[in-house]
């Protein structure tokens, strides 16, 4: 059992795993088994499931997928980025995102990073190191720096505090809101 999720903080490492394009919630986790359990950790046994039931064996906490296009399509419920995250994945990094997908990795504090063309340009193994403040991806093997498509303050706030649940916690309002009255 591991020990939680990835704390995500401004800068992180992780090994890379790489996965195609269209990558759908089924994939991430079967209906079988999402419809099963609200635990996230019994979820996250099942992360990736539909292309390498081992995968949750395989992964180190802090490990980061990297997918072509079109990430997450399928299923608009959250069990899919939450599966990843308690199976340790610290966070996606792809060339297009399925919408709701994405908006629920950022409510649930799972960095979901759109970089385009970078699948070609990670290997299987590569360490990255994101940096959340820069928005920014390193591959420390070619020591190249890829800029992820930027998102609002108050969405990378969201992600440093753990997702919305947690943001709201801390500051008693949502982010959209508190970022407005700053």
């Amino acid at each position: 059992m591991r020990e939680g999720p990835s704390v995500v903080t401004g800068i992180f490492k992780g090994k890379a795993w790489i996965f195609q394009d269209n990558i759908n919630t089924d994939i991430i986790i079967p209906f079988k088994f999402k419809s099963r359990t609200n635990d996230p950790y019994e979820m996250a046994k099942y992360a990736m499931y539909g292309l390498d039931p081992d995968f949750p064996k395989k992964i180190s906490n802090g490990d980061i997928i990297v997918a072509g296009r079109n990430f997450g399509g399928g299923s608009s419920r959250e069990q899919a980025p939450v599966a990843l995250k308690y199976a340790g994945i610290s966070a996606v990094v792809a060339e297009s995102f399925a919408r709701i997908f994405y908006r629920n990795a950022f409510t649930i504090g799972l960095p979901a990073l759109e970089i385009l063309e970078i699948k070609g340009k990670v290997n299987q193994g590569d360490e990255l190191e994101v940096d959340m403040t820069a928005f920014t991806v390193k591959n420390i093997r070619t020591r190249e720096t890829f800029q992820a498509k930027q998102v609002p303050e108050f969405m990378r706030e969201m992600l440093l505090q753990g997702g919305l649940v947690e943001y709201y916690k801390k500051y008693k309002q949502f982010p959209w809101i508190r970022s407005r009255n700053l």
